[in-house]
């Protein structure tokens, strides 16, 4: 399921700049906004969920899971990945976060295939190290192709 939601459409690589976490967020879901997939409003509820609860979308090393509730805009179940360098610190600078996905669940079933098997890659150490030295889209496509 991944090689279908993890595209050259769906994933970016930039540099980080002077950007902050809320832009990061808003621009590693900007491919679902650009198909339909979420409206601004999802965008923004990802943005509160962490304001309101801290950076719990960190989940590992490097990684924050950007989502928020289906109904606050998601029209249809999409994934999306931004690799930043350097890392852009979430909160604080003790969440430093170089993948930044973003999941938009249609449903609270459906995209649990897709998350799993985001797991199985993010735990994998050579799968993982691959992400963190990509240096293009075709480089993190790649590693999402063919994932059971």
């Amino acid at each position: 399921m991944l090689e279908t939601l993890l595209t050259p459409d769906t994933v970016q690589v930039r540099q980080a700049g002077d950007i902050d976490w809320k832009e990061a967020i808003q621009l590693a879901a900007t491919p679902l906004l650009t198909a339909g997939k979420v409206e601004q409003s999802y965008v923004d509820a990802m943005i509160n969920v962490v304001e309101k609860n801290g950076p719990f979308i960190n989940i590992g090393p490097h990684i924050a899971l950007a989502h928020a509730r289906p109904e606050n805009g998601v029209n249809e179940m999409g994934m999306a990945l931004m690799k930043v360098d350097p890392a852009i610190n979430l909160v604080s600078d003790e969440h430093p976060i170089t993948l930044f996905f973003v999941l938009a669940a249609s449903d609270n079933t459906k995209h649990l295939e897709a998350l799993q098997e985001l797991a199985t890659k993010l735990q994998d150490a050579d799968s993982f190290a691959r992400m963190e030295k990509a240096t293009t889209v075709d480089e993190l496509v790649n590693e999402f192709k063919g994932v059971e």
